[in-house]
């Protein structure tokens, strides 16, 4: 989550340089602002992507867990398989 607030603090900062520099005619103080934006949100999209690729290799094992639980009888593999598929949901909608 740190990363997550440290991209969209980039982002402002990058925001606000720009607005500046494009108010006074600094067209550097402009394009500096702009490239340090685009860099955080691009940042940004990685650790998205990042975060929703676990999610959904955590649904994944626990879609395994859940089945090879109930063909095996076995009720904590389930119950195990069900909290990874959870913390799959959770990691893919971050």
């Amino acid at each position: 989550m740190s990363e997550k607030l440290s991209n969209t603090y980039q982002s402002a900062v990058g925001s606000a340089k720009q607005s500046v520099g494009d108010a006074t005619g600094k067209h550097n103080l402009a394009s500096s602002g702009a490239a340090e934006k685009a860099e955080a949100q691009s940042k940004q999209q990685a650790a998205d992507a990042e975060s929703c690729a676990h999610g959904t290799a955590n649904n994944i094992k626990g879609g395994a867990q859940k089945l090879a639980g109930s063909v095996a009888g076995d009720e904590w593999l389930r119950t195990k398989g069900h909290g990874n598929a959870a913390k799959g949901d959770a990691q893919r909608n971050l």
